[in-house]
Protein backbone atom coordinates (compact mmCIF):
# COMPACT_ATOMS: atom_id res chain seq x y z
CA UNK A 1 0.00 0.00 0.00
CA UNK A 2 1.27 3.18 -1.03
CA UNK A 3 1.61 6.66 0.76
CA UNK A 4 -2.47 8.08 2.21
CA UNK A 5 -2.91 11.74 1.34
CA UNK A 6 -3.60 13.80 4.27
CA UNK A 7 -7.46 14.40 2.24
CA UNK A 8 -7.63 10.65 2.53
CA UNK A 9 -7.33 10.53 6.29
CA UNK A 10 -9.17 13.74 7.06
CA UNK A 11 -12.21 11.73 5.54
CA UNK A 12 -11.59 8.51 7.06
CA UNK A 13 -11.90 10.32 10.40
CA UNK A 14 -15.22 10.81 9.50
CA UNK A 15 -16.73 7.74 9.43
CA UNK A 16 -15.81 6.15 13.59
CA UNK A 17 -17.58 2.74 12.84
CA UNK A 18 -13.79 2.65 10.58
CA UNK A 19 -11.58 3.64 13.09
CA UNK A 20 -9.31 1.61 15.65
CA UNK A 21 -7.72 3.36 18.70
CA UNK A 22 -5.43 0.85 19.63
CA UNK A 23 -1.70 0.80 21.19
CA UNK A 24 1.12 -1.55 21.48
CA UNK A 25 1.42 -3.09 24.97
CA UNK A 26 4.66 -5.99 25.91
CA UNK A 27 7.39 -6.16 28.38
CA UNK A 28 10.88 -4.29 26.98
CA UNK A 29 12.39 -5.93 24.21
CA UNK A 30 10.03 -7.91 23.38
CA UNK A 31 9.62 -6.44 19.79
CA UNK A 32 6.67 -3.54 20.06
CA UNK A 33 8.32 -0.83 18.09
CA UNK A 34 10.18 -3.27 15.24
CA UNK A 35 6.38 -4.70 14.81
CA UNK A 36 5.11 -1.03 14.65
CA UNK A 37 8.20 -0.39 12.08
CA UNK A 38 6.38 -3.24 10.10
CA UNK A 39 2.75 -1.54 10.42
CA UNK A 40 4.49 1.66 9.70
CA UNK A 41 6.23 0.30 6.60
CA UNK A 42 2.77 -0.82 5.01
CA UNK A 43 1.69 2.73 4.66
CA UNK A 44 4.68 3.86 2.69
CA UNK A 45 5.98 6.01 5.02
CA UNK A 46 9.66 4.19 5.50
CA UNK A 47 11.20 1.40 3.32
CA UNK A 48 10.11 -2.09 4.50
CA UNK A 49 14.07 -2.57 4.16
CA UNK A 50 14.28 -0.49 7.22
CA UNK A 51 11.66 -1.64 9.13
CA UNK A 52 13.00 -3.22 12.47
CA UNK A 53 16.23 -1.10 12.25
CA UNK A 54 15.31 2.37 11.98
CA UNK A 55 12.83 2.22 14.94
CA UNK A 56 10.55 4.82 13.38
CA UNK A 57 8.27 5.55 16.34
CA UNK A 58 11.48 6.27 18.62
CA UNK A 59 11.91 9.94 17.78
CA UNK A 60 13.86 11.30 20.71
CA UNK A 61 17.39 10.81 20.48
CA UNK A 62 17.82 9.61 23.55
CA UNK A 63 15.55 6.05 22.45
CA UNK A 64 17.75 5.75 19.51
CA UNK A 65 20.96 5.91 21.44
CA UNK A 66 19.37 3.47 24.30
CA UNK A 67 17.50 0.68 22.00
CA UNK A 68 14.32 1.21 24.03
CA UNK A 69 11.26 3.50 23.78
CA UNK A 70 10.55 5.86 26.52
CA UNK A 71 8.09 8.25 25.61
CA UNK A 72 4.26 6.77 23.65
CA UNK A 73 4.47 8.08 20.04
CA UNK A 74 1.09 8.08 17.72
CA UNK A 75 0.91 7.77 14.35
CA UNK A 76 -2.50 7.44 11.65
CA UNK A 77 -2.56 4.85 9.81
CA UNK A 78 -4.87 3.71 6.55
CA UNK A 79 -5.97 0.03 6.13
CA UNK A 80 -7.87 -1.42 3.16
CA UNK A 81 -9.71 -5.21 4.59
CA UNK A 82 -12.56 -5.30 2.80
CA UNK A 83 -13.65 -1.60 4.10
CA UNK A 84 -11.09 0.75 4.37
CA UNK A 85 -10.22 1.73 7.98
CA UNK A 86 -8.33 4.16 10.04
CA UNK A 87 -5.56 3.09 12.59
CA UNK A 88 -4.87 5.20 15.06
CA UNK A 89 -1.54 3.63 17.01
CA UNK A 90 0.00 4.32 19.94
CA UNK A 91 3.37 2.61 20.39
CA UNK A 92 4.45 2.54 24.55
CA UNK A 93 6.96 2.13 26.64
CA UNK A 94 7.80 -1.58 27.80
CA UNK A 95 10.26 -0.86 30.60
CA UNK A 96 8.78 -0.12 34.08
CA UNK A 97 9.91 3.23 35.05
CA UNK A 98 7.70 4.37 31.85
CA UNK A 99 4.63 2.67 33.27
CA UNK A 100 2.71 6.26 33.38
CA UNK A 101 3.33 6.19 29.58
CA UNK A 102 1.22 3.37 28.98
CA UNK A 103 -1.24 3.50 30.98
CA UNK A 104 -1.89 7.45 29.20
CA UNK A 105 -2.14 5.16 26.26
CA UNK A 106 -4.21 2.58 27.33
CA UNK A 107 -6.97 4.90 28.32
CA UNK A 108 -7.08 6.81 25.12
CA UNK A 109 -7.66 3.59 23.33
CA UNK A 110 -9.90 0.88 22.48
CA UNK A 111 -8.03 -2.28 22.22
CA UNK A 112 -4.60 -3.30 22.31
CA UNK A 113 -1.98 -5.43 20.62
CA UNK A 114 -0.59 -7.73 23.29
CA UNK A 115 3.47 -8.53 22.04
CA UNK A 116 5.17 -11.81 23.57
CA UNK A 117 8.42 -12.91 22.90
CA UNK A 118 8.30 -16.36 22.14
CA UNK A 119 11.78 -17.55 23.80
CA UNK A 120 11.02 -15.50 27.22
CA UNK A 121 7.24 -15.46 27.50
CA UNK A 122 5.46 -14.21 29.67
CA UNK A 123 7.46 -11.77 31.51
CA UNK A 124 6.58 -9.27 34.72
CA UNK A 125 5.75 -6.35 32.50
CA UNK A 126 3.90 -8.62 30.23
CA UNK A 127 1.32 -8.88 33.02
CA UNK A 128 0.94 -5.68 33.90
CA UNK A 129 -0.22 -4.28 30.89
CA UNK A 130 -2.61 -7.12 30.84
CA UNK A 131 -4.04 -6.22 33.88
CA UNK A 132 -4.03 -2.23 32.81
CA UNK A 133 -5.59 -3.48 29.74
CA UNK A 134 -8.06 -5.10 31.72
CA UNK A 135 -9.23 -2.50 34.55
CA UNK A 136 -9.69 0.07 31.26
CA UNK A 137 -11.98 -2.28 30.36
CA UNK A 138 -10.09 -2.83 26.28
CA UNK A 139 -10.09 -5.45 24.50
CA UNK A 140 -6.73 -7.19 23.36
CA UNK A 141 -5.72 -8.96 20.85
CA UNK A 142 -2.41 -11.35 20.98
CA UNK A 143 0.75 -11.84 18.65
CA UNK A 144 3.72 -14.08 19.26
CA UNK A 145 6.72 -12.97 18.34
CA UNK A 146 10.54 -13.55 17.41
CA UNK A 147 9.18 -17.25 16.37
CA UNK A 148 12.43 -16.98 14.53
CA UNK A 149 14.88 -17.46 17.69
CA UNK A 150 13.28 -20.94 18.43
CA UNK A 151 14.01 -22.02 14.73
CA UNK A 152 17.69 -20.21 14.68
CA UNK A 153 18.66 -19.82 18.35
CA UNK A 154 17.11 -22.19 20.45
CA UNK A 155 17.07 -25.00 17.28
CA UNK A 156 13.51 -26.92 18.26
CA UNK A 157 12.02 -28.73 15.77
CA UNK A 158 8.57 -27.94 14.40
CA UNK A 159 6.84 -30.68 16.81
CA UNK A 160 8.85 -29.13 19.87
CA UNK A 161 7.96 -25.31 18.95
CA UNK A 162 4.20 -26.56 18.85
CA UNK A 163 4.35 -27.32 22.24
CA UNK A 164 6.47 -24.49 22.95
CA UNK A 165 3.90 -22.08 21.71
CA UNK A 166 1.18 -23.51 23.48
CA UNK A 167 2.44 -23.35 26.67
CA UNK A 168 2.85 -19.56 25.78
CA UNK A 169 -0.58 -19.81 25.40
CA UNK A 170 -1.74 -21.43 28.52
CA UNK A 171 0.65 -18.69 30.27
CA UNK A 172 -0.99 -15.42 28.96
CA UNK A 173 -4.94 -17.48 29.36
CA UNK A 174 -4.01 -17.89 33.05
CA UNK A 175 -3.29 -14.24 33.89
CA UNK A 176 -6.08 -13.23 32.07
CA UNK A 177 -8.33 -16.08 34.17
CA UNK A 178 -7.08 -15.05 37.01
CA UNK A 179 -7.99 -11.35 36.40
CA UNK A 180 -11.42 -13.07 35.82
CA UNK A 181 -11.65 -14.70 38.41
CA UNK A 182 -10.86 -11.92 40.96
CA UNK A 183 -13.47 -9.77 39.31
CA UNK A 184 -16.10 -12.45 39.40
CA UNK A 185 -15.20 -12.81 43.57
CA UNK A 186 -15.41 -8.97 44.30
CA UNK A 187 -18.50 -8.69 42.47
CA UNK A 188 -19.70 -11.56 44.43
CA UNK A 189 -18.56 -10.68 47.93
CA UNK A 190 -20.17 -6.89 47.16
CA UNK A 191 -23.43 -8.67 46.81
CA UNK A 192 -23.05 -10.39 49.72
CA UNK A 193 -22.67 -7.39 51.83
CA UNK A 194 -25.33 -5.88 50.44
CA UNK A 195 -27.49 -8.43 50.86
CA UNK A 196 -26.16 -8.48 54.80
CA UNK A 197 -26.84 -5.18 55.22
CA UNK A 198 -30.75 -5.52 54.15
CA UNK A 199 -31.15 -8.32 56.64
CA UNK A 200 -32.49 -10.92 53.88
CA UNK A 201 -29.39 -13.15 55.46
CA UNK A 202 -29.88 -14.61 58.67
CA UNK A 203 -28.18 -13.72 61.31
CA UNK A 204 -26.18 -17.00 62.15
CA UNK A 205 -23.16 -18.69 60.64
CA UNK A 206 -23.01 -18.56 56.73
CA UNK A 207 -21.17 -20.97 55.04
CA UNK A 208 -20.12 -18.92 51.23
CA UNK A 209 -19.43 -20.82 48.35
CA UNK A 210 -16.89 -18.35 46.66
CA UNK A 211 -16.68 -19.89 43.54
CA UNK A 212 -20.74 -20.09 43.03
CA UNK A 213 -20.62 -17.02 40.66
CA UNK A 214 -17.93 -18.46 38.35
CA UNK A 215 -19.84 -21.36 36.76
CA UNK A 216 -22.43 -18.78 36.13
CA UNK A 217 -20.16 -16.05 33.86
CA UNK A 218 -19.49 -16.94 30.32
CA UNK A 219 -15.99 -16.39 29.73
CA UNK A 220 -15.23 -17.93 26.71
CA UNK A 221 -14.44 -14.67 24.50
CA UNK A 222 -11.83 -13.36 27.06
CA UNK A 223 -9.10 -15.66 26.13
CA UNK A 224 -6.49 -15.89 23.72
CA UNK A 225 -6.86 -18.73 20.63
CA UNK A 226 -6.03 -19.66 17.21
CA UNK A 227 -9.14 -20.66 16.24
CA UNK A 228 -10.72 -17.46 17.17
CA UNK A 229 -8.69 -14.69 15.33
CA UNK A 230 -7.15 -12.99 18.06
CA UNK A 231 -3.78 -14.31 17.74
CA UNK A 232 -0.88 -13.70 15.49
CA UNK A 233 2.37 -15.83 15.41
CA UNK A 234 5.25 -13.55 13.86
CA UNK A 235 8.83 -12.69 13.33
CA UNK A 236 9.04 -8.88 13.20
CA UNK A 237 12.07 -8.36 12.33
CA UNK A 238 12.18 -11.22 9.67
CA UNK A 239 9.25 -9.33 8.01
CA UNK A 240 6.39 -12.24 8.78
CA UNK A 241 3.38 -13.03 10.59
CA UNK A 242 0.33 -15.17 10.30
CA UNK A 243 -2.60 -16.27 11.44
CA UNK A 244 -4.77 -19.77 11.20
CA UNK A 245 -7.57 -17.82 9.35
CA UNK A 246 -4.63 -17.47 6.26
CA UNK A 247 -3.49 -20.55 6.17
CA UNK A 248 -7.40 -22.18 6.82
CA UNK A 249 -7.90 -20.17 3.27
CA UNK A 250 -4.87 -21.39 1.24
CA UNK A 251 -5.22 -25.17 2.29
CA UNK A 252 -9.05 -24.95 1.56
CA UNK A 253 -8.67 -24.28 -1.91
CA UNK A 254 -5.56 -26.69 -2.12
CA UNK A 255 -7.43 -29.94 -0.55
CA UNK A 256 -10.68 -29.07 -1.33
CA UNK A 257 -11.19 -28.68 2.98
CA UNK A 258 -14.19 -26.57 4.20
CA UNK A 259 -12.59 -23.54 5.63
CA UNK A 260 -14.99 -23.86 8.52
CA UNK A 261 -13.52 -27.35 9.48
CA UNK A 262 -9.78 -26.29 8.81
CA UNK A 263 -10.48 -23.34 11.32
CA UNK A 264 -11.33 -25.77 14.29
CA UNK A 265 -8.63 -28.17 13.30
CA UNK A 266 -5.77 -26.62 12.12
CA UNK A 267 -5.11 -25.62 16.08
CA UNK A 268 -5.38 -28.22 18.40
CA UNK A 269 -5.38 -31.93 18.56
CA UNK A 270 -5.87 -33.01 15.22
CA UNK A 271 -4.15 -34.64 12.27
CA UNK A 272 -4.50 -35.42 8.52
CA UNK A 273 -4.86 -39.17 7.89
CA UNK A 274 -4.06 -39.63 4.29
CA UNK A 275 -5.44 -42.83 4.18
CA UNK A 276 -9.11 -41.91 5.21
CA UNK A 277 -8.43 -38.54 3.61
CA UNK A 278 -9.66 -36.85 6.80
CA UNK A 279 -9.05 -34.65 9.50
CA UNK A 280 -8.79 -36.74 13.07
CA UNK A 281 -8.58 -35.68 16.28
CA UNK A 282 -5.93 -37.55 18.83
CA UNK A 283 -2.79 -36.64 17.19
CA UNK A 284 -1.20 -36.49 20.41
CA UNK A 285 -2.48 -40.20 21.10
CA UNK A 286 -1.58 -41.56 17.89
CA UNK A 287 2.02 -40.45 17.80
CA UNK A 288 0.96 -38.07 15.25
CA UNK A 289 2.08 -34.52 14.17
CA UNK A 290 -0.75 -32.25 15.00
CA UNK A 291 -2.17 -30.09 11.74
CA UNK A 292 -0.66 -26.73 12.56
CA UNK A 293 2.83 -28.57 12.28
CA UNK A 294 2.26 -30.24 9.36
CA UNK A 295 0.37 -27.68 7.09
CA UNK A 296 2.37 -24.48 9.14
CA UNK A 297 5.51 -25.06 11.13
CA UNK A 298 6.98 -27.28 8.62
CA UNK A 299 6.60 -24.92 5.85
CA UNK A 300 8.20 -22.55 8.00
CA UNK A 301 11.03 -24.53 9.48
CA UNK A 302 11.65 -25.74 5.70
CA UNK A 303 12.52 -22.33 4.85
CA UNK A 304 14.54 -20.77 7.54
CA UNK A 305 16.66 -24.57 6.96
CA UNK A 306 17.04 -23.92 3.07
CA UNK A 307 17.47 -20.10 3.26
CA UNK A 308 19.68 -19.48 6.57
CA UNK A 309 21.30 -22.93 8.34
CA UNK A 310 22.02 -24.55 4.99
CA UNK A 311 22.07 -21.64 2.70
CA UNK A 312 21.01 -24.98 -0.63
CA UNK A 313 20.63 -22.36 -3.36
CA UNK A 314 18.64 -25.03 -5.08
CA UNK A 315 16.00 -25.70 -2.61
CA UNK A 316 15.66 -21.72 -2.05
CA UNK A 317 14.60 -21.57 -6.18
CA UNK A 318 12.61 -24.70 -5.38
CA UNK A 319 10.81 -22.70 -2.37
CA UNK A 320 10.59 -19.47 -4.62
CA UNK A 321 8.19 -21.40 -6.87
CA UNK A 322 6.60 -23.13 -5.18
CA UNK A 323 5.32 -20.12 -3.21
CA UNK A 324 5.27 -17.96 -6.66
CA UNK A 325 7.02 -14.86 -5.31
CA UNK A 326 9.93 -12.97 -7.29
CA UNK A 327 12.76 -12.30 -5.24
CA UNK A 328 15.47 -9.41 -6.88
CA UNK A 329 19.18 -10.58 -7.79
CA UNK A 330 20.98 -8.16 -5.37
CA UNK A 331 18.98 -10.48 -2.46
CA UNK A 332 19.29 -13.26 -3.69
CA UNK A 333 23.26 -12.80 -3.74
CA UNK A 334 23.61 -10.81 -0.36
CA UNK A 335 26.05 -12.14 1.77
CA UNK A 336 23.18 -12.00 4.48
CA UNK A 337 20.62 -14.81 4.57
CA UNK A 338 18.16 -12.95 6.27
CA UNK A 339 17.72 -10.28 3.46
CA UNK A 340 16.93 -13.27 1.64
CA UNK A 341 14.94 -14.67 3.98
CA UNK A 342 13.16 -11.31 4.45
CA UNK A 343 12.62 -10.90 1.01
CA UNK A 344 10.88 -14.15 0.71
CA UNK A 345 8.80 -13.58 3.64
CA UNK A 346 7.53 -10.15 3.55
CA UNK A 347 5.58 -11.34 -0.16
CA UNK A 348 4.50 -15.14 1.55
CA UNK A 349 3.15 -14.23 4.92
CA UNK A 350 3.54 -10.22 5.32
CA UNK A 351 3.38 -9.53 8.95
CA UNK A 352 1.73 -5.88 8.23
CA UNK A 353 -1.41 -7.79 6.44
CA UNK A 354 -1.76 -10.26 9.58
CA UNK A 355 -1.34 -8.44 12.53
CA UNK A 356 -3.48 -5.25 10.90
CA UNK A 357 -6.38 -8.24 9.25
CA UNK A 358 -7.09 -9.10 12.94
CA UNK A 359 -6.81 -5.59 14.42
CA UNK A 360 -9.74 -4.67 12.34
CA UNK A 361 -11.97 -8.01 12.40
CA UNK A 362 -11.24 -8.45 16.40
CA UNK A 363 -11.00 -4.60 17.93
CA UNK A 364 -13.84 -2.59 18.99
CA UNK A 365 -14.75 1.01 16.79
CA UNK A 366 -15.01 4.01 18.82
CA UNK A 367 -18.89 3.51 18.86
CA UNK A 368 -18.71 0.18 20.71
CA UNK A 369 -17.66 2.09 24.06
CA UNK A 370 -19.64 1.14 27.06
CA UNK A 371 -21.26 3.74 28.61
CA UNK A 372 -19.42 2.36 31.97
CA UNK A 373 -15.41 3.29 30.43
CA UNK A 374 -17.25 6.81 28.87
CA UNK A 375 -18.57 7.94 32.65
CA UNK A 376 -15.21 6.68 34.31
CA UNK A 377 -13.16 8.78 31.71
CA UNK A 378 -15.11 11.47 32.31
CA UNK A 379 -15.06 11.66 36.52
CA UNK A 380 -11.82 12.95 37.62
CA UNK A 381 -10.52 10.89 40.49
CA UNK A 382 -12.98 9.02 42.90
CA UNK A 383 -15.78 11.78 42.08
CA UNK A 384 -19.01 10.37 40.69
CA UNK A 385 -20.97 10.63 37.11
CA UNK A 386 -24.00 11.89 38.74
CA UNK A 387 -21.93 14.55 40.38
CA UNK A 388 -20.91 16.71 37.38
CA UNK A 389 -22.68 19.28 36.30
CA UNK A 390 -25.82 18.75 34.11
CA UNK A 391 -24.51 20.28 30.69
CA UNK A 392 -21.33 17.84 31.20
CA UNK A 393 -23.60 14.81 31.97
CA UNK A 394 -25.02 15.51 28.67
CA UNK A 395 -21.97 15.21 26.90
CA UNK A 396 -21.85 11.54 27.69
CA UNK A 397 -24.10 11.03 24.60
CA UNK A 398 -22.16 13.00 21.78
CA UNK A 399 -19.31 11.16 23.80
CA UNK A 400 -21.23 7.62 22.13
CA UNK A 401 -22.45 8.91 19.13
CA UNK A 402 -18.76 10.02 17.93
CA UNK A 403 -20.56 12.44 15.67
CA UNK A 404 -18.59 14.39 12.97
CA UNK A 405 -21.06 17.26 12.61
CA UNK A 406 -20.57 20.40 12.59
CA UNK A 407 -22.89 21.16 15.48
CA UNK A 408 -21.66 18.07 17.27
CA UNK A 409 -19.40 19.25 20.36
CA UNK A 410 -15.34 18.77 20.12
CA UNK A 411 -14.49 16.99 23.07
CA UNK A 412 -10.69 16.94 24.21
CA UNK A 413 -8.75 14.57 26.92
CA UNK A 414 -6.47 15.73 28.90
CA UNK A 415 -4.28 12.96 28.94
CA UNK A 416 -0.86 14.57 30.73
CA UNK A 417 -0.26 17.42 32.22
CA UNK A 418 3.54 18.68 33.07
CA UNK A 419 5.53 21.46 33.77
CA UNK A 420 7.84 23.33 31.96
CA UNK A 421 9.99 26.56 32.26
CA UNK A 422 7.98 29.80 31.24
CA UNK A 423 11.09 30.50 29.28
CA UNK A 424 10.81 27.50 26.80
CA UNK A 425 7.49 28.17 26.10
CA UNK A 426 5.93 30.67 23.09
CA UNK A 427 5.55 33.87 24.53
CA UNK A 428 1.83 34.10 22.72
CA UNK A 429 1.04 31.21 25.05
CA UNK A 430 -0.80 31.56 28.38
CA UNK A 431 1.87 31.47 31.17
CA UNK A 432 1.11 30.98 34.94
CA UNK A 433 2.95 32.85 37.74
CA UNK A 434 6.07 31.99 39.47
CA UNK A 435 7.79 31.67 36.11
CA UNK A 436 6.23 28.29 34.78
CA UNK A 437 3.64 27.65 32.53
CA UNK A 438 1.37 24.16 32.65
CA UNK A 439 2.00 21.99 29.31
CA UNK A 440 -0.91 20.22 28.47
CA UNK A 441 -0.55 16.29 26.33
CA UNK A 442 -3.83 16.51 24.81
CA UNK A 443 -5.55 13.63 22.79
CA UNK A 444 -8.87 12.97 20.78
CA UNK A 445 -10.35 10.14 21.75
CA UNK A 446 -14.09 9.46 20.35
CA UNK A 447 -15.09 12.50 18.03
CA UNK A 448 -12.99 12.88 14.35
CA UNK A 449 -13.12 16.18 13.48
CA UNK A 450 -11.38 18.59 10.69
CA UNK A 451 -7.98 19.22 10.93
CA UNK A 452 -8.94 23.07 11.18
CA UNK A 453 -10.87 22.42 14.48
CA UNK A 454 -7.54 20.68 15.54
CA UNK A 455 -5.26 23.37 15.52
CA UNK A 456 -7.78 25.69 17.12
CA UNK A 457 -7.42 23.01 19.93
CA UNK A 458 -4.01 23.55 19.38
CA UNK A 459 -4.01 27.16 19.72
CA UNK A 460 -5.96 27.22 22.99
Amino acid sequence: MGHTSLEKIISLQRNPANIRNLCILAHVDHGKTTLADCLVASNGIISSRLAGKLRYLDSREDEQIRGITMKSSAISLHYSHGNEYLLNLIDSPGHVDFSSEVSTAVRLCDGAVVVVDAVEGVCPQTQVVLRQAWLENIRPVLVINKIDRLVVELKLTSQEAYTHLKKILEQVNAVTGTLFTSKVLEERAGKEEEEEKEGEKSSGDQVYDWSAGLEEVDDSHLYFSPDQGNVVFASAIDGWGFSIQHFAHIYSERMGIKKEVLLKTLWGDFYLSMKAKRIMKGAQAKGKKPLFVQLVLDNIWSLYDAVVIRRDKEKVEKVVTSLGVKVMARDSRHSDPKVLLSAICSQWLPVSQAVLSMVCEKLPSPLEMAAERVEKLMSVGARRFDSLPEQTQHLKTAFLQCSSEENAPVIVFVSKMFAVDAKASPHDKLSVTRGQSMSLQVSRVKLPFPCSLWKQCENI
